[in-house]
């Protein structure tokens, strides 16, 4: 699988905010899924999505906010961010394992897209 993040930039606190990863390659079983890295900070797990079923997993801090979508004819993964906060600041990732019984946690995941940096003002 060959991701690519894009959709980052500058929003205001309370705004709402798109990204999208373009997928390709194989994508039988595979679980997709979003990390963000804020400056100084470990990689952290935000949602997840089974490419083929569509059920999801978010990560506590998102939940409510964040809603994650894949469009399988158009081989795009988008997550939507709703009424921002200035901890979402961050650079994005998108990742993806054909393997879902470990934990999601960043080494776990051995697909990765370049990060989309998601500035966040207040």
């Amino acid at each position: 699988v060959q991701l690519q993040a894009s959709g980052g930039g500058l929003v205001q606190a309370g705004d709402s905010l798109r990204l999208s990863c373009a997928v390709s390659g194989r994508t039988f079983r595979y679980e997709m899924a979003w990390f963000r890295q804020a400056p100084g900070k470990e990689r952290e797990f935000v949602a997840s999505i089974m490419w083929e079923g569509g059920s999801t997993n978010y990560a506590t801090s998102v939940q409510g906010r964040f809603y994650i979508s894949r469009d399988r004819a158009k081989n795009t993964l988008d997550p939507q961010i709703y009424t921002v906060k200035t901890e979402d600041t961050g650079v994005y990732y998108c990742a993806a394992r054909d393997n879902v019984v470990f934990p999601r946690a960043a080494q776990y995941y051995t697909n990765w897209g370049k990060g989309t940096l998601v500035t966040v003002s207040s």
